[in-house]
């Protein structure tokens, strides 16, 4: 039997069930495949212990998340390039003996957002500028959108992440800082909101957007997934928004690790079930 785990930290999860350990053993089931995905709790202090002791068990890797993403890459022994850039690893993988960083949030959301419009040569608007935004922002960026502009109410964190974009990335990246209800540029395609306004329990809070500047040809996606319909994702779609709700990016993050991991390619739908067994697909 392979083992796969998460190290997680000390953080309040709002399910009683953790999801992640749900959708992925879900696709293990379903795929009939003799893997076990196991949560672990790690203290700061005992994280470099752990990571050793993935590797004396020879595990196939594992995930990590806040918050070990920027400290568990002192341990590993090589990045792939987008977690290089973002600076922060959520997915290890053993490759010929060594465990490899990988940040697969990013490239979740990417992969949910081809499945309703091509980023190349797009423009997008990010609210946010944290490390979900930081992930999304690089791999949207090696994805091929052409602007990318940071909405964010610290200045520090905001200019940071676009001077990043703008140095690592292809993308062209500017800052606005945020401040009252942000109007959506005109000719802008896609609207991501990367912050956790929204996120269980406050399913009401209200993101600081102009509705009135968000327009039927924008694709509008919202990264929280509990719920999965947001009040943005709701207001969007009632504008007549093609609309992503969080579930996506969480399923296929999930998807590509377990890919890293096994080589093999599990059905999404599968996952995403599960997620709304918890959840709710309604919010």
């Amino acid at each position: 039997m392979n083992f796969l785990s998460q190290l997680t930290g000390s953080f309040a999860q709002p399910c009683a069930e953790n999801p992640t350990v749900a959708m992925v053993e879900a696709a293990y089931r379903h795929h009939g495949l003799d893997w076990r995905y196991i949560n672990c709790e790690v203290a700061p202090e005992g994280l470099g212990d752990a990571v050793r002791g993935a590797r004396a068990m020879g595990w196939a890797g594992f995930n990590c998340s806040i918050p070990h993403k920027v400290a568990v890459i002192q341990h590993l022994d090589g990045l792939g390039e987008s977690a290089r850039i973002i600076g922060a690893v959520n997915c290890a993988v053993r490759r010929d003996g060594k465990l490899i960083g990988e940040n697969t949030d990013g490239k979740g959301f990417v992969q949910s957002l081809e499945e309703q419009i091509d980023p190349a040569g797009k423009s997008v608007v990010m609210f946010g500028a944290g490390g979900a935004a930081r992930a999304i922002g690089v791999e949207t960026a090696l994805a091929g959108a052409a602007q990318i502009t940071v909405v964010n109410r610290s200045p520090d964190r905001g200019e940071e992440l676009t001077a990043l974009l703008n140095e690592q990335t292809p993308a062209k990246a500017t800052f606005v800082q945020w401040k009252g209800d942000y109007q959506v540029p005109a000719g802008t395609d896609i609207v991501v909101h990367a912050t956790s306004i929204g996120l269980f329990p406050d399913v009401e809070a209200r993101v600081p957007v102009d509705l009135e500047s968000l327009t039927s040809g924008m694709v509008v996606a919202d990264v929280i997934p509990n719920p999965p319909r947001t009040r943005l994702v709701r207001d969007a779609e009632s504008r007549g928004c093609t609309v992503i709700d969080g579930l996506g990016m969480l399923v296929n993050q999930g998807v590509i690790g377990i890919r890293y991991w096994t080589g093999v390619d599990v059905d999404a739908s599968v996952m995403r079930a599960r997620l709304e067994e918890i959840f709710g697909g309604e919010g």
